[in-house]
């Protein structure tokens, strides 16, 4: 049956401090928003790619698909994005080719995610409605009110929450029209299903699928594609 999949390449990316969106910046010669497409188009699951961009580089992420030969893998359907990551996802979810199935949301500013992380995801989606990726937080983490501490919180409790985030379709869509109806904001997808008083499962996911968000984070990405090409 496979997947459908909404990849948002949408993001302003201030924290990044660079002159253009953060997914056209390169990693070892290739735009960033190639590698976690090219995951996806070779996972045999993926039936259709609804890419979310910014309408002023639409043009320029059509060229990076067409210069990659994408769209002859996997459906590709590129949509414009809106104010905000949520708005972004609603106009994504709105293109879709099903209305029954499984949907997986991603960041496309996270471009190391591995082909068994998203068949572990989708295998465990077709069952639920609403699974996500996080890892254990492995640092003490306490709060902090003006510049005093606060908690300690306990680490045990806490994880770090990625994406790829899957969802059966309707219920998210329901979920994203409530939120946009209702004028209810969330970081992430899941946060408006739990918002709604729905059950989020989590799967453990991988320490190296970094959300590339500022400059200290390319080195680290340029290190994990190193890595992996040494252990090719």
């Amino acid at each position: 049956m496979g997947y459908e999949l909404v990849l948002l390449a949408a993001g302003q990316g201030r924290r990044m401090k660079a002159s253009k969106n953060k997914i056209l910046l390169h990693l070892l010669g290739k735009p960033v928003i190639e590698y976690a497409l090219t995951t996806f188009v070779n996972d045999a699951d993926c039936q259709h790619i609804v890419l979310v961009v910014e309408k002023k580089e639409k043009e320029l992420i059509e060229a990076v698909l067409a210069q990659n030969e994408f769209a002859g893998k996997v459906p590709i359907t590129v949509v414009i994005g809106g104010k905000e990551r949520q708005d972004s996802v609603y106009n994504g979810l709105q293109h879709l080719k099903k209305q029954t199935g499984v949907v997986l949301i991603h960041d496309g500013a996270r471009p190391f995610l591995e082909a068994n992380l998203i068949k572990k995801l989708y295998q465990k989606a077709r069952q639920i409605n609403a699974t996500i990726v996080g890892v254990p937080v492995k640092d003490t983490i306490k709060k902090v009110v003006e510049g005093k501490v606060d908690q300690t919180i306990p680490r045990e409790e806490l994880w770090q929450i990625q994406t790829p985030q899957a969802f059966q379709i309707s219920f998210i869509q329901e979920v994203h029209e409530r939120a946009r109806q209702e004028g209810f904001f969330g970081t992430d997808d899941a946060s408006l299903v739990e918002h709604y008083g729905h059950t989020v499962e989590v799967t453990e996911g991988s320490y190296m699928n970094i959300k590339l968000t500022t400059p200290d984070d390319l080195v680290i990405g340029e290190a994990i594609l190193k890595m992996k090409e040494r252990g090719n």
